[in-house]
C-alpha cells in the first residue's frame, strides 16, 4: 500500500492532501467548514476529476452537519443552498456535479426522517462513495494495463495517480496496475504548465510506486516522439461528452494531435462517472479560465513584466477520432464511441 490519500473522512472533519505544497512538504489539512472544502478545490489544494467529486460530497456532508435546524423542509432548503454553493468552485469536472446530485438524491429519499438521522445518511455516503471510487480505479487499471506492453515508453500529462482520485488513480492507475502485474516499462512525464502537475505531483507518485521515468518539458514531447522513442500515450480526463470528446488538463489535445501525427496510439482513462451524456460533444464543454498570475508567476515570483497579458485556459478539448480507446471500469472502449458508449448512456442523460 502507498502511504499516502488524497483525502478521507476523520470523525467529524474531512482530512485532505495539500497538493499544493507537493513536493516540497506532505502536509494534510484538516477541514471541518464546507466553505473550506470550497477553497481547496478552487485553488488546488485538491484537484484530479474523481478526488474534486469525493470532496464535494464530503463538504455537503460538513455542511449538513453544522445546519442547526431540526425541520426537514427547512433542512432541505439549507442543504441545497451548500449544494449551490460547492457547485460553483470548479466548472469542467463533471464528478462534482455528479457527486453533488448524488448526494442531495439522498437527502430526497430520506426526507420523511428525523434531521440526525438524515446526516448520518450523508456522512455514510460521502463515504462510501471514496470507496467506490478506489474499487472502480482498480478495476479500470485492470482493464486497461493490456494496452501496456512489456518494455513500454509511455508518455502522460498533468497528473492521474491517487492524488487526482480517492485512491489508486485513472490514467497513472492504469500504469500501476501494469506494473504490478509484473511488466517492467518507462514513463515520460510532461511538465504540464502553468502549474506543473506533472513535475511536482506525477513523478512524486510515480517514485514511491517504483516505476521509472524521465521529465520532459511540455515542448520536448514532439522531438521525443520523432525520435522513436514513444510507444503509447495514457491521460485522465475532467468531463468527457456523448460521442466521446475529452476535456482534460490544457496541453493534452497538443499530445494528442502529436500522437496523430507520428501513428502513437493515444488513450484516456477516466471511470463512467466522467462521462456527461447530456451533451453531444465537445463543444459544449464550460472550459474553466483561471487567473493569468498562474503564468506569469511561479510560486510568487513574477515570470514576466508585470504588465504582461496572459490567456489561462485550464483545460483543452480532444476530438475523439484522436482517442484509440477509453479505458473506463467496464473496459477499454473503442470507437465508434457512439457504438461502444451506448450501453452506457442509460441513466446517465
Amino acid at each position: 500500500m502507498i502511504p499516502y490519500c488524497s483525502i478521507c473522512w476523520d470523525i467529524d472533519k474531512v482530512k485532505l492532501l495539500d497538493q499544493r505544497q507537493l513536493p516540497r512538504e506532505e502536509i494534510y489539512l484538516e477541514i471541518t467548514d464546507y466553505r473550506e472544502i470550497i477553497e481547496a478545490i478552487r485553488t488546488l489544494a485538491i484537484r484530479g476529476a474523481p478526488a474534486i467529486g469525493v470532496a464535494a460530497a464530503m463538504g455537503a456532508a460538513l455542511g449538513a452537519l453544522a445546519l442547526k435546524t431540526e425541520d426537514p423542509k427547512e433542512f432541505a432548503d439549507q442543504f441545497g443552498d451548500i449544494c449551490r454553493e460547492i457547485a460553483a468552485a470548479r466548472p469542467t469536472a463533471v464528478n462534482l456535479f455528479w457527486a453533488l446530485d448524488r448526494v442531495q438524491a439522498v437527502a430526497r429519499a430520506h426526507a420523511g426522517e428525523p434531521v440526525a438521522q438524515v446526516k448520518e445518511r450523508l456522512v455514510a455516503e460521502a463515504q462510501v462513495m471514496l470507496k467506490e471510487d478506489e474499487t472502480i480505479n482498480r478495476h479500470m487499471g485492470q482493464a486497461g494495463q493490456v494496452v501496456i506492453p512489456e518494455g513500454a515508453r509511455v508518455l502522460t500529462h498533468c497528473n492521474t495517480g491517487a492524488l487526482a482520485t480517492g485512491a489508486y488513480g485513472t490514467a497513472l492507475g492504469v500504469m500501476r496496475a501494469a506494473w504490478e502485474a509484473g511488466k517492467r516499462f518507462s514513463v515520460w512525464v510532461d511538465e504540464t504548465r502553468p502549474l506543473l502537475q506533472g513535475a511536482r505531483l506525477t513523478t512524486w507518485e510515480l517514485g514511491k510506486i517504483g516505476i521509472p521515468y524521465t521529465l520532459i518539458p511540455d515542448g520536448a514531447a514532439a522531438a521525443v516522439m520523432s525520435k522513436g522513442l514513444v510507444d503509447l500515450a495514457i491521460v485522465g480526463a475532467d468531463r468527457i461528452a456523448a460521442n466521446g470528446d475529452t476535456a482534460n488538463k490544457i496541453g493534452t489535445y497538443g499530445v494528442a494531435v502529436l500522437c496523430h501525427h507520428h501513428g502513437i496510439p493515444f488513450y484516456v482513462a477516466a471511470p463512467l462517472s466522467t462521462f456527461d451524456f447530456s451533451i453531444p460533444d465537445g463543444s459544449h464543454i464550460p472550459v474553466e479560465e483561471r487567473a493569468g498570475a498562474e503564468v506569469t508567476h511561479l510560486w510568487g515570483q513574477p515570470l514576466a513584466p508585470a504588465d504582461a497579458a496572459a490567456l489561462n485556459l485550464a483545460f483543452d478539448v480532444t476530438p475523439n477520432e484522436l482517442i484509440a480507446g477509453i479505458i473506463t471500469e467496464k473496459g477499454v472502449m473503442r470507437p465508434p464511441y457512439s457504438s461502444s458508449l451506448k450501453p452506457y448512456r442509460h441513466g446517465k442523460d
